[in-house]
């Protein structure tokens, strides 16, 4: 993966964000999609934003080498904190990540002031999408895609949110599986869900051998493994 050609993964976030944006890219490493974005004539400007000091270097350098030093901006800072209100940002992408990470970057985010509400939000979660679609709908945000792809034998979820003005209310199915990838039910999530079912099952049987037995986990497990039957079976 490059600048030049970016791993499919990517390349789905890049799509949802609009034309014409001024991006922020969090946890950017090595700024390979803002590079991408502003090669093809997608974005107008952007934030590239590290907390670790190795892909704050390596942000730095891509953008250098590929010219762009006045179009994009590398800043080594905690999540959100990486936009400025100067950067009038109105599309934010925080790809691989877990869902709780993310989560917390968005609240800390709208906590300080960094994260307005006006912006398109491109997630990229590697595991724990429902924490990110829980927290989007408790803060207002509508769920208006998704996009579920297979990569390199692992399966990625893309959560596309927007603050429309209409309020999004979510079954807890639909913030456990997504209510677009619900509805359409595609081969690569029918797959993720019967991985994902072998997984819990497995949790399961371990915990049903315990001493003592975590009856609260194991009815959580219990209620996750009937959606994904249910799912399954239709």
């Amino acid at each position: 993966m490059n600048e030049q050609e970016l791993s499919q993964r990517l390349t789905v976030v890049g799509k949802a964000v609009p034309k014409g944006a001024r991006l922020a890219d969090i946890g950017s490493d090595h700024a390979y999609l803002p590079v991408a974005l502003m090669l093809a004539d997608k974005i107008t400007y952007a934030v590239c934003g590290e907390v670790v000091a190795g892909p704050f270097h390596s942000a730095q350098t891509q953008v250098a080498k590929s010219g762009l030093t006045e179009k994009i901006v590398v800043r080594l800072a905690d999540g959100l904190a990486a936009i400025e209100p100067a950067d009038n940002i109105n599309a934010i992408t925080i790809a691989g990540m877990g869902g709780t990470l993310i989560a917390n970057i968005l609240e800390n985010g709208k906590i300080q002031g960094q994260l307005t509400g006006k912006e398109r939000l491109i997630l990229q979660p590697n595991v724990g999408e429902a924490n990110v679609r829980f927290w989007l709908q408790k803060e207002g945000y509508q769920i208006i895609a998704e996009d579920i792809l297979a990569e390199n034998d692992k399966i990625y979820e893309v959560i596309v949110a927007e603050k429309t003005g209409v309020k999004q209310q979510l079954s807890e199915k639909e913030v456990f599986f997504g209510p677009h990838l619900l509805a359409e039910k595609n081969s690569v999530f029918l797959k993720k869900w019967q991985q994902e079912q072998l997984a819990l099952k497995k949790v399961l049987t371990q915990l049903q051998k315990a001493k003592v037995i975590p009856e609260e986990k194991v009815a959580a497990i219990q209620k996750e493994l009937s959606w994904i039957e249910e799912v399954l079976s239709c």
